[in-house]
């Protein structure tokens, strides 16, 4: 049996191209195109939908009419050794029914001789400027890698300067401290300099020791007065 010509116009009609790095999500976009006078129905099957995330994956295009389906790539570790044209994609079309549609119904029950059909395959392409078409993976490591490296310096930057800041602050309360120690010291000085009372009389003890005289002192003294009674007599 001949296969049923497409009706719908493809824009890209044979290959989907995805450029990297694939790093985040890669958008590609399929336009469709219904030149014809009918409805047509639409749906967009891919050989790896988990890798793949198809919006709008299926509808009703009314004549005349064109619609820009987004094919989107989720984030991958390339390999160059991979062949990209191994994901494959399918436009699978049929005219329109008459009246209300019911699409999952209608693709449950549709015959195999009503159906056209386009396919397209991938292709990963990677910028030239990355020097990455041989070999991409250890290159995304190593910019990894390198991210992960100029993280580690900041983060030892911020906490040397953290550390020099805290540091600076200590040596500034340490002065205070001394300076405070320095002007205490000098406070109790002062107190006790005048707080201590000067006495202008003797004390007690002072006038008990003041009376209280050698023996000898006793003995020179009655001599001295035995000679001068003495020499009073003669």
């Amino acid at each position: 049996m001949a296969k049923n010509e497409q009706v719908l116009q493809l824009e890209p009609s044979t290959e989907l191209r995805f450029r990297g790095p694939f790093t985040d999500v890669i958008s590609a976009d399929l336009k469709l195109t219904n030149p014809s006078d009918k409805r047509v129905c639409f749906k967009v099957k891919t050989t790896a939908p988990k890798r793949y995330c198809v919006r709008p994956n299926s509808g009703v295009l009314e004549p005349k009419a064109h619609i820009t389906v987004a094919v989107m790539l989720q984030p991958f570790e390339y390999d160059a050794t991979e062949k990209s044209n191994k994901h494959k994609f399918m436009v699978q079309t049929l005219f329109a029914p008459d009246g209300p549609i019911n699409q999952e119904q209608l693709w449950k029950e549709v015959s195999p001789e009503n159906l056209m059909d386009s396919k397209l395959k991938c292709v990963f392409e990677m910028p030239e400027s990355d020097h990455i078409e041989a070999k991409v993976t250890k290159p995304v490591e190593t910019t990894k890698q390198s991210s992960g490296g100029d993280n580690e310096v900041k983060k030892v930057m911020e906490d040397y300067k953290k550390l020099q800041s805290e540091l600076s602050q200590l040596k500034t309360e340490n002065n205070q401290l001394r300076e405070e120690g320095v002007r205490l010291r000098k406070v109790a000085v002062s107190e006790t300099v005048h707080s201590t009372p000067i006495s202008t009389t003797p004390t007690k003890s002072a006038q008990a020791t003041g009376l209280v005289l050698p023996p000898m002192v006793y003995l020179i003294a009655a001599l001295i007065l035995g000679l001068l009674i003495g020499k009073l007599v003669l």
